[in-house]
Order: C-alpha cells, then sequence, then structure tokens
C-alpha cells in the first residue's frame, strides 16, 4: 500500500485529512509561497499545491502526496494570509460588503508512477458589512492570522459571512475532500 503524505504545516488540514481515518505521514516542505510577477490568484493557487507535493515527493517512494494552497481576490486584489492582527483588520475593512473568491488547489502526486491529478476548487464568500468593533472583536477570540481572508468559516468566522457558494465547504477550509476522495479513489484506495 502507498503511504499516504500531506505537504503541508497547516493545522487545518491535517485535521481535515484525519476525516478519512487513514494513518498519512505529514511533512512541511518549506517553499517559496512569494507571487511571480502578474500571476493572479488562482494561478498562484495551483503553482504552490503542485510545489509543495513534488518538493516533499524525494523524501517518500511509493507514496502518494497531497499538496494543497489557498488564494482568494476580491476587486482584483489578491487575498492572502494576513499574518498580524494589524493587517487582518486592515483585510477585513476592505472586505467588508465585498465578494471574494478563494481559490483552494489540490494536487495528488503518486510518487510510484510520478503521475500528478489536479485541480483548483473555486468558493464565493459575501462578507456583511462590518464594523471596527466587529472585526476586534472577533479577531480577537479567533486569531485567524494564518488563515486566507482572516477568516475561520469553520468557527465564529462564520458570523462574518452574508453568504457562501461553493461544491464543497471542506475547501473553504483549506483541503476540498470531495475531490481528493475522489483522487485516492482513482489510485485504488477505499475509503
Amino acid at each position: 500500500m502507498l503511504t499516504i503524505v500531506l505537504a503541508s504545516s497547516s493545522p487545518y488540514r491535517r485535521e481535515l485529512l484525519s476525516r478519512f481515518k487513514l494513518p498519512f505521514d505529514v511533512f512541511s516542505p518549506d517553499i517559496d509561497e512569494t507571487p511571480h510577477m502578474d500571476e493572479k490568484a488562482k494561478d498562484i493557487s495551483f503553482r504552490l499545491a503542485r510545489e509543495k507535493a513534488f518538493k516533499v515527493a524525494p523524501h517518500y517512494a511509493n507514496s502518494l502526496i497531497i499538496g494543497s494552497d489557498q488564494t482568494a481576490e476580491c476587486q482584483n486584489q489578491i487575498i492572502e494570509k494576513p499574518n498580524t492582527h494589524e493587517n487582518a483588520v486592515k483585510q477585513l475593512q476592505f472586505l467588508s460588503g465585498k465578494i471574494a473568491t478563494f481559490y483552494t488547489s489540490l494536487c495528488l502526486l503518486n510518487t510510484k508512477t510520478q503521475q500528478a491529478q489536479e485541480c483548483v476548487v473555486d468558493f464565493e464568500v459575501k462578507y456583511k458589512k462590518l464594523n471596527h468593533k466587529i472585526i476586534e472583536s472577533y479577531l480577537l477570540k479567533e486569531q485567524p492570522y494564518n488563515c486566507v481572508g482572516s477568516v475561520m468559516s469553520e468557527g465564529l468566522g462564520i458570523t462574518l459571512l452574508e453568504y457562501i457558494k461553493g461544491e464543497d465547504p471542506t475547501a473553504l477550509i483549506g483541503l476540498p475532500l470531495i475531490r481528493l476522495s475522489n483522487m485516492l479513489e482513482n489510485e485504488g484506495l477505499a475509503l
């Protein structure tokens, strides 16, 4: 049986993958996530998911490496992880009352065959009108500084949203499990 490896340092992706009740390893790919010149949000996400999987591949023979990445955009502006409280405040002020499209990419690399299955799952999110008090209260309670768009939809962040539209709610959290389950089944794994 092929070893499943999550190429990520994300605790959210680790929790999501554990829902499949399969053993897996975790290996942080440590790649440069700086966007390339004139690169679109969707393209960044796709490239980084692939780079993560291929960066980890040399460490695992006969394995299925899962690379995933998420970016978003709003009004042609790329939205990434805020990393700090100050950046999260600015990000939520900008996103207030607007629609953002989240792109969660997935790359499943079979290191035995060197074949990769890849996809991007789009998710539309409409933020409510947010005032400073709501933003500060949310950020102090949730501290979503390592979350694209400063929102943890699986937690209190759902209260900041007017609606979400997408085919797989786990894609918004960071790992599209519906697509991943199909990819794993294509590799002969029964879930």
